[in-house]
């Protein structure tokens, strides 16, 4: 399955990923992360790496170079890529758990990063997974990544939602985007303080025929891990986690 997760920035796509795919390796699947998200710099550390992979971005010859590179010779030109395909430089791994990135925005006037919606998207397309294999794609925050058709070859959607009304807003309109794709979608709530919070939220994303399928409570070791840019400790996040991902694989 690829599975994408996305929704309004902070509102802890990053944490859902790291949680997912800690849970997932554990219960034997080998865990592809892709981290599409450009200005979100610190999940290769949530998951346990020393230093990020090289951006395929790079493999390309970077964004000025993107159109001209895609017409050589590189894998991005073949007709399907395989976790095991990707050059060495260009992913991470340890145990069941594999890390590329699509890009990052390193400097002012870079320019925008449609470039590298471009390469996520026909990475994605051509992402082929075998039996026992998971993609969990971090994305970009907000609902651009619709339009330059990052989500066709998805199989699913998840939107991490936060107690707010911004984050609530843009759930709707990801449900709005994704039911025109004729995509799965659901809800995973994040940052939750307590159980009344969570029916609030839920009620109120019942109301947008949006379905809520976990709850990540406000986890203190969550935070801490994210303060000190380390993995996450087994905990109540984790536990949540789990539950969010047994939904899922039971889906396939």
């Amino acid at each position: 399955m690829k599975i994408s997760v996305c929704g309004k920035g902070g509102s802890g796509k990053s944490t859902l990923i790291g949680l997912m795919a800690k849970e997932a390796e554990a219960i034997g699947l080998k865990v592809l992360v892709v981290d599409s998200d450009e200005s979100n710099s610190g999940l290769y550390r949530t998951l346990g790496f020393e230093k990020p992979p090289t951006p395929l971005m790079e493999l390309v010859g970077g964004k000025k170079k993107l159109k001209k590179k895609m017409g050589h010779a590189n894998i991005l030109n073949e007709m399907s890529i395989g976790i095991k395909d990707i050059p060495a430089d260009y992913i991470m791994g340890q145990n069941g758990l594999r890390l590329v990135s699509i890009g990052k925005i390193l400097q002012s006037l870079e320019g925008c990063a449609c470039p590298m919606g471009v390469l996520n998207r026909e990475f994605l397309k051509k992402l082929q997974l075998r039996e026992n294999e998971i993609a969990l794609i971090d994305m970009e925050a907000g609902v651009e990544h619709f339009g330059r058709g990052v989500d066709t070859s998805i199989d699913a959607i998840l939107i991490a939602v936060e107690p707010s009304y911004e984050s609530v807003a843009i759930a709707r309109r990801i449900k709005e985007i994704s039911s025109g794709m004729g995509k799965p979608f659901w809800a995973v709530l994040n940052k939750i303080k307590s159980n009344e919070v969570a029916v609030k939220l839920k009620t109120d994303l019942k109301k947008n025929h949006i379905d809520v399928i976990g709850s990540i409570p406000d986890d203190p070791l969550v935070f801490e891990a994210s303060f000190e840019g380390r993995p996450f400790e087994a905990g109540a996040a984790t536990i949540a986690a789990k539950e969010v991902l047994r939904f899922l694989l039971s889906r396939e």
